[in-house]
């Protein structure tokens, strides 16, 4: 266990070099100069020069990317361009409310998708699994922007039910917080819930399949016992791969539900850092969600031994 630990740690090493080059190349590669959104379009060509100088960027590229490597592998992500306040302060600020939705999201994802992906397998080609189909179908189908509007109007502006957007936190007034949550966190965990009902009902009904299972019903145990203790926890282990991915995307890819209900997270934070040119804010945002995402796949390698005995990580396998 602890050199499958080691091995896999040593592996995201250059899985994290390459992708920071990528986000370095990529950003550099968009049109527009953060030291003329900083100077302002009247800068004289002096002014401009002294700015570029004075943010590093009139270095070449691969000695601008290996100051800030440098800096990152200190854990310290710079200073932001525009507002001057370090990036470690500003993605810090931001953490929590990303944190808060993705994993009220996840909570979400989890139990709608396995409920519906669940009673699909077990009620297979009857009305309940043609009602989660057309669920699936639709939900994926409809832009999370959409349905967030359309939430908006119904729940906000005609019913008055649920405040339209920003984040209230909960040790301030619990209330009204768990209310701003609601409509973000659906929206952005619908769409995630059909890709885990989909793989649900696939896992569940090929266990089902099983003969550990038609063992286990022929020993008399009853119908309740065989699917939560024998199918599912089995049928669970590829569903484990699609919310850790899932709650990657989350974190990451919140963007534009950030933006629809004025959430004040990393996505909106990301946003404001490309519109200005924030190089530095963008940059240290995006290879904190790379290592975020790349230690779920780690964390979801390992629980799979817990999920099923027969796999040893390492490549052994229980005999």
């Amino acid at each position: 266990m602890g050199a499958y630990l080691i091995k896999r740690l040593l592996q995201l090493i250059p899985v994290l070099i390459l992708a920071s080059i990528l986000i370095f190349v990529i950003l550099h590669s968009i049109p527009g100069d953060p030291a003329l959104v900083y100077a302002g379009p009247d800068a004289t060509p002096e002014t401009l020069a002294a700015v570029r100088a004075d943010m590093g960027l009139d270095q070449p590229w691969p000695v601008q990317y290996l100051v800030w490597a440098e800096h990152i592998v200190r854990l310290d992500f710079g200073q932001s361009y525009t507002s001057k306040y370090p990036v470690g302060e500003l993605i810090s600020q931001r953490v929590p409310a990303t944190l808060e939705l993705a994993l009220s999201a996840v909570l979400l994802e989890i139990v709608i998708g396995i409920s519906f992906g669940l009673m699909a397998a077990l009620y297979q080609r009857r009305w309940p699994d043609f009602v989660v189909s057309a669920y699936c179908a639709i939900v994926m189908s409809v832009p999370n922007f959409w349905l967030g509007i359309l939430l908006i109007i119904f729940f906000a502006l005609q019913l008055g039910w649920l405040p339209p957007g920003n984040r209230v936190e909960f040790l301030s007034n619990p209330g009204v917080a768990w209310k701003s949550l609601i409509m973000p966190a659906f929206t952005l965990a619908l769409f995630a819930s059909a890709t885990v009902a989909r793989f649900t009902r696939a896992s569940m009904l090929e266990v089902l399949g099983e003969d550990y299972i038609r063992t286990a019903r022929a020993k008399g145990l009853r119908e309740r016992v065989v699917i939560t203790s024998h199918a599912l926890r089995n049928a669970l282990i590829p569903v484990i791969t699609i919310v850790g991915i899932q709650f990657g995307y989350m974190l990451g890819g919140a963007v534009v539900v950030e933006s629809v209900f004025t959430w004040p997270g990393m996505g909106r934070l990301i946003m404001q850092g490309i519109s200005s040119r924030d190089y530095t804010v963008v940059q240290g945002s995006l290879i904190l969600f790379v290592a975020v995402f790349v230690l779920l796949n780690l964390i979801i390698d390992i629980s799979y031994a817990f999920f099923d005995p027969r796999i040893r990580l390492g490549g052994k396998k229980a005999s």
